[in-house]
């Protein structure tokens, strides 16, 4: 086995639990004992003095001198209203329809990139798009039991996920080509907390855990965050973004089964087959849309 492939293995098996990680996260957000947005604002909180270590570890980038903060704002601020939505989202309907909601993102921003770019996609990626799309509505439309306080309102919340989700990746695309992640991913995530504390604050939210399993919650979701998006950024730069793409299905595969474990939350037929198909849409999609850069890139290089 050469160099090359050694490497890919590692990255593969970090991407695999990077996404498996974030697959905790909404099962914490409904341990906190707080309200969504103020449950956001505490995994932020416990997530700073990690970055921090990380963006001042010997030999990294140090000060903010160049930082690109007009990226980082608005980065800090998309992945507030992210948090926020999706953080409801899970409150309202099951962890099963949250989580695959949200994971529409990578197709979320190759449509945006059609519409307001005019970068016409691929027959494949429309058929990918299409795809999605039925999967969402299937799992949206499908009823079984256990499925959250508010199932509409939640799925709504959730789909409106993948929009900030999307934004948010697009400012830290921005700020990277200036700055380098651990330091980009700690402003941003300061500039995050206070807006979903605000949040809270406005929503009448109960902002403190009233037990110590519920301030584990909290902390837990800082560690998900700090070790679930950074084992994916590293990794993401190691692999095919098709492997990738796949790859991190393995979040709403965890998500469901841990909805199942802890909150008895039954995946019917027709919810599980829309979760499937708009998986298998994401996942065409994506490819398709890393097929055209790839190809892009290789014609402006040629």
């Amino acid at each position: 086995m050469t160099d090359t492939q050694k490497t890919d293995v590692r990255a593969l098996v970090v991407l695999t639990i990077g996404a498996a990680a974030i697959g905790f996260a909404p099962i914490f957000v409904r341990l906190t004992e707080t309200g969504p947005a103020a449950a956001g604002f505490w995994r932020l909180v416990f997530a700073l003095p990690w970055l921090a270590l990380l963006a001042f570890r010997p030999g990294a980038a140090k000060g903010t001198a160049g930082m690109p903060w007009k990226w980082v704002t608005l980065a800090g601020a998309f992945f507030a209203a992210d948090l926020l939505c999706w953080h409801y989202g899970v409150t309202y309907t099951s962890v099963t329809n949250a989580t695959v909601l949200t994971n529409l993102t990578p197709v979320v921003v190759t449509l945006a990139a059609w519409l307001f770019f005019r970068e016409r996609p691929r027959r494949m990626f429309v058929a990918g798009l299409a795809l999605a799309l039925a999967g969402a509505m299937t799992m949206a439309f499908s009823k079984s039991g256990a499925q959250g306080i508010n199932p509409p309102l939640g799925d709504l919340l959730s789909a409106i996920t993948a929009l900030w989700y999307g934004a948010y990746f697009i400012a830290i695309g921005a700020a990277r080509k200036q700055a380098d992640a651990t330091r980009v991913m700690l402003w941003s995530t300061a500039v995050g907390a206070p807006l979903l504390l605000a949040s809270a604050l406005l929503l009448n939210e109960d902002l403190r855990p009233d037990t110590l399993a519920g301030w584990g919650a909290c902390a837990a979701l800082g560690v998900v965050h700090v070790v679930g998006q950074g084992a994916i950024a590293w990794a993401l730069g190691r692999l095919p973004t098709a492997l990738a793409s796949v790859v991190v299905f393995v979040q709403p595969v965890v998500a469901a089964g841990l909805g199942w474990l802890f909150f008895a939350e039954p995946i019917g037929l027709i919810q599980g087959l829309g979760a499937v198909i708009a998986l298998v849409g994401v996942a065409v999609a994506q490819r398709s849309a890393a097929k055209k850069a790839s190809e892009d890139t290789g014609a402006a290089t040629a």
